[in-house]
């Protein structure tokens, strides 16, 4: 939907955030030239009787947000894990976004769970309450199964969600693209790729069988994690609109007053939730993305419960063993050895100066290590970690964004639980224990035996592509078709030596 539509989305969102006070801290914040900003003060502040008034009680950029509904809000979430974009203070704004908007009808979500599942509510569900909880997407609903008599949390779309999202997705895309041509300076900001990036994750959690998957992958992974609870999936009761999942009983994180009348070690909890945040991104490569005080509870018996699994996070193994390797280097104040990671990941082009880039690592790490434990920040840390980076040349690499968003939102959710916690002495053991195991020579069998299974593969393959290579060689010779066997040949071997190597390794081990 183009045109008019988008330019009155516009108006309108302009007019909201005239209203709410959010405009000039905006257009401050992204270095609008004078005249600009003078000229969208004057027409917002003209439609700024048809702007939302929102929570007086939100700050202005979070309560605009919130005003102009569930889009705006679930792109304020997405928006919080990148302050490359946003910068620091907007971004931390977004974190705490109030991601709640009143529920729709009970009689809606049954009939909605009804048409999906093909039940009936009262069949199935012997008890199904009224809405417990109620977000920009979906809203929860507490139930038992009647065959079973377990309890299960029932998350049901909110109706018609698509359609307001995909309006406003093409709204957004207009907008991207009507401020980088405004403001040119942001296009290094790349806002229509963040559009786009929105876009994907939005679109995703509008199915909830892939935010089953990803709650289905999160509890496989974590399973052995002592004290770490992901609620299991139900898939029977689960479908494109409707997410059923294991009911997780315990104390929001939030609710600190609840906690401490609990008896539970709060300090524990909160090493353990660093700790395990820590371990599920370096030894998983896959981590709950918005990992705030709402979407961690805290069971009787002290298990850690995570909640809503619609933002996630995944990085590479690759960038997992460098990520950790910096890291480490910073624990031991190896300034040296972080700037070399750092050139040998191709992070840094080869062109720049490693010990200028490692006394620049020292600027950074040291303040930090000068400070009280009870101050120092890993989130903070790497923040400056890539400020540093950019003077250098080092392209944003948005998974590591979202990972240092997601360990400030983390690290407060410790530090509210355990306000003494000393980061690095938390951090140290799961940093070492992934090294041990990721770089070495068990590392090296394992990465050998990947690639000895993947060249078997195409084992069965290799010998047509010989007979292949020398029958084109045959009837069109050229300077260079000659040597294709032989390259075919080449990988032959490197497979089989690879295999051999392998197997060597393994009885050595």
């Amino acid at each position: 939907m183009r045109g008019p539509h988008n330019v009155w989305r516009l108006v309108v969102t302009g007019a909201t955030f005239a209203r709410t006070g959010a405009l000039g801290a905006v257009l401050q914040a992204f270095d609008a030239p004078p005249l600009l900003r003078t000229v969208a003060n004057i027409v917002s502040w003209t439609f700024a009787p048809i702007g939302l008034k929102g929570d007086p009680k939100l700050p202005p950029v979070t309560r605009a947000i919130t005003a102009l509904g569930p889009a705006y809000i679930k792109f304020g979430q997405i928006l919080s894990t990148r302050p490359d974009v946003v910068g620091d203070e907007f971004s931390e704004q977004l974190t705490y976004l109030q991601d709640k908007l009143p529920p729709f009808p009970t009689a809606v979500a049954r009939k909605t769970i009804e048409d999906e599942l093909d039940i009936k509510v009262d069949e199935v569900f012997s008890e199904f309450s009224e809405p417990v909880a109620a977000a920009s997407i979906a809203q929860v609903h507490r139930a038992r199964i009647a065959e079973t008599g377990e309890e299960v949390a029932v998350k049901v779309l909110r109706p018609r969600i698509e359609r307001a999202f995909r309006t406003d997705l093409d709204a957004f895309h207009f907008f991207a693209q009507f401020i980088e041509f405004l403001l040119p300076g942001t296009r290094r900001l790349r806002p229509s790729d963040v559009v786009a990036h929105f876009e994907s994750v939005v679109m995703a959690e509008l199915d909830m069988r892939l935010e089953c998957a990803s709650a289905s992958e999160f509890r496989e992974n974590t399973k052995k994690d002592k004290g770490f609870v992901v609620p299991d999936v139900k898939w029977g009761l689960s479908s494109k609109r409707v997410m059923t999942l294991g009911w997780g009983e315990g104390i929001a994180a939030n609710e600190l007053d609840r906690l401490r009348a609990s008896g539970l070690d709060m300090a524990a909890l909160g090493n353990r939730v660093l700790q395990l945040f820590l371990s599920h991104a370096l030894r998983d490569g896959f981590f709950h993305g918005d990992m705030h005080q709402g979407n961690l509870k805290f069971a009787a018996n002290g298990d850690i419960i995570a909640l809503d699994f619609g933002i996630m996070g995944r990085i590479d193994e690759y960038t997992r063993r460098v990520y950790a390797e910096i890291l480490f280097g910073f624990i031991r104040r190896d300034y040296r050895r972080v700037a070399e990671v750092h050139f040998e990941a191709g992070y840094i082009p080869a062109d720049k100066d490693v010990d200028a880039f490692a006394q620049a690592l020292r600027a950074v790490g040291e303040p930090i290590f000068g400070m009280d434990a009870s101050r120092i920040s890993m989130g903070r840390l790497l923040h400056y970690l890539f400020e540093v980076t950019e003077w250098f040349g080092m392209q944003t690499r948005t998974e590591l964004i979202h990972l240092q968003r997601t360990m400030v939102v983390v690290e407060g959710v410790a530090r509210s639980l355990n306000p003494q916690i000393n980061i690095w002495q938390i951090a140290r053991p799961v940093v070492e224990d992934y090294l041990s195991t990721s770089i070495g020579p068990k590392a090296m069998a394992r990465d050998l035996a990947r690639t000895a299974r993947v060249l078997s593969r195409f084992g069965p393959r290799l010998p047509g592509l010989v007979e292949d290579a020398l029958i084109a060689q045959a009837r069109h010779p050229s300077p260079h078709s000659r040597h294709r066997p032989l390259r075919a040949l080449f990988y032959f071997g490197l497979g089989a030596a690879s295999a051999l190597a392998l197997v060597w390794l393994i009885v050595l081990l």
